[in-house]
């Protein structure tokens, strides 16, 4: 929630998939004004319906706080993210894709707005390098639905500057974030650690010596774990995870990044999770 002695936070947002409309979303409900880009026109189009069903969500989980809704744009042009004091991209986990994106609203916004990647795996180093102001960039892991949970991953890269830092801050103030500070490397804490189980929990699966629904009711019941790690699978997004698994693997070597067949083969059946409707389980489509 934005503070009275604050002057409230203007966000931009590169990217109305997942991520990005539920970092949206929680902007929106804490009064901060947002611009959401979105090159794609399908997306485009839906993208308000979008955030809206997610607002509608936050308010039956008490997730909304009462405030004033902050006003929505959404637009197709990095060059309506100027005057933005903050840009988080939430697009594809592909190296070159976030480069492209950042040069592009790094050209629109100045030297003064600092930049943000949500990537849950690509080191924030590896992108700065390709940047025209490097030190504007920095990570922050939002997980998903952001709206519920109050704690992500801040990663502060070797050129990142105490302005950005700053900026950023009073921004997940404004959000009601808790923000740990980690290293920088591939796949920071929460995706080296969790999405390498994610695939050992699928390996289990693909070898036939457990269902699903039994993985996940160990894992919560014996070991604390909230979901269980396909659920958690499903609601990050099968295609999302392979492409973060395939990240780790090239950059650190470890096998046990590798994808597993089983994943492999649900992304080309376009079982994706919850936005597909179907990934380990199955949902209604859209929720």
């Amino acid at each position: 929630m934005v503070s009275k002695e604050e002057p409230t936070p203007r966000l931009a947002v590169l990217g109305a998939g997942v991520m990005g409309t539920s970092i949206t979303t929680l902007a929106l409900i804490h009064g901060v004004p947002v611009v959401l880009v979105e090159s794609d026109p399908e997306k485009r189009a839906g993208a308000r319906a979008r955030v809206e069903r997610e607002l509608r969500t936050a308010q039956l989980l008490g997730a909304r706080p009462d405030i004033p809704e902050g006003e929505l744009v959404i637009s197709a042009s990095a060059a309506d993210c100027r005057g933005a004091d903050v840009v988080i991209e939430a697009i594809t986990e592909e190296s070159g894709l976030k480069v492209k994106a950042l040069t592009e609203v790094d050209a629109a916004v100045g030297a003064d707005t600092a930049l943000v990647t949500n990537t849950s795996s690509i080191p924030v180093d590896e992108l700065a390098e390709a940047l025209p102001h490097p030190g504007n960039l920095l990570g922050v892991h939002f997980m998903n639905p952001s709206y519920l949970i109050r704690t992500v991953e801040v990663i502060r890269g070797s050129r990142t500057g105490e302005r950005a830092l700053a900026s950023v801050e009073r921004l997940l103030t404004a959000l009601g974030r808790r923000g740990v500070r980690v290293g920088d490397g591939p796949g920071f804490v929460t995706s080296r650690v969790l999405h390498r189980m994610i695939n050992d929990a699928a390996r289990v699966v693909q070898e036939g010596r457990a269902t699903a629904e039994d993985v996940d009711t160990l894992m919560q019941e014996c070991l604390g774990h909230r979901t269980g790690p396909l659920r958690t699978a499903d609601l990050i997004g099968i295609d999302n995870l392979v492409d973060s698994l395939k990240v780790l693997h090239e950059r650190t070597g470890d096998e046990g990044c590798r994808p597993c067949e089983l994943l492999l083969r649900k992304v080309a059946d376009g079982e994706l999770g919850r936005k597909s409707g179907r990934g380990f389980y199955t949902y209604a489509v859209g929720l």
